[in-house]
């Protein structure tokens, strides 16, 4: 130790040092502990804060995560309902057009074992008739429409040129006649009709 550090120490360590020297000396070592833990507390303050947001955010995530839990499941849900609808409409769709339909079966069960002992062909003519009536009638209830071509301007989108014929009766690009009936159902065509279509003399 040189010459220097051991006067230091002797005079730190000097019992007969001024009273005043001792006082000043411990005033600053009270002021360096009061500092030191002034700037200790807000960093105490700072992490209790942290703990408390880092725990609110956590609440919101679980909330947000059952929420997402829950709407997948009713999606899910929602989605199999769906299935089994169309499942069952494909099996069970035609059960109350079959169901109307009986009936005309049945005229033409009867009407098949009448004419086998019938002579008389004008009976049967109104046999044959008022069946193919009741089926018109019960197709219609359904929703079925014959789709009104004769005389009428040719459209494409109901009916279906098959002939083309040159007429000065007709105007032209007009519906001759009908060689097929077509049939719709609302406003969509099931069948369109084969025409014949006038054209230019």
């Amino acid at each position: 130790m040189s010459h220097k550090k051991k006067t230091e120490t002797i005079k730190n360590n000097n019992p007969f040092r001024n009273k005043e020297e001792f006082d000043e000396q411990e005033e600053l070592t009270e002021e360096t502990v009061e500092e030191e833990t002034i700037e200790e507390e807000p960093v105490e303050e700072q992490t209790e804060e942290n703990v408390s947001q880092d725990n609110e955010l956590q609440k919101k995530l679980d909330v947000l995560n059952s929420q997402y839990v829950r709407l997948a499941a009713d999606f899910d849900n929602y989605r199999k309902r769906q299935e089994q609808e169309k499942e069952n409409l494909l099996k069970y769709g035609a059960e109350e057009t079959l169901k109307k339909l009986l009936t005309v079966l049945d005229n033409f069960d009867r009407g098949e074992k009448a004419v086998e002992t019938l002579d008389d062909c004008q009976k049967v003519k109104e046999s044959f008739s008022l069946v193919c009536n009741q089926m018109r009638e019960t197709l219609s209830k359904i929703g079925l429409e014959e789709i009104d071509a004769e005389g009428k301007e040719f459209n494409p989108a109901m009916h279906e040129a098959v002939m083309q014929t040159p007429s000065e009766e007709y105007p032209e690009n007009t519906v001759i006649n009908v060689l097929q009936k077509g049939y719709k159902i609302g406003d969509k065509v099931l069948r369109a009709a084969l025409v014949n279509v006038a054209t230019k003399g």
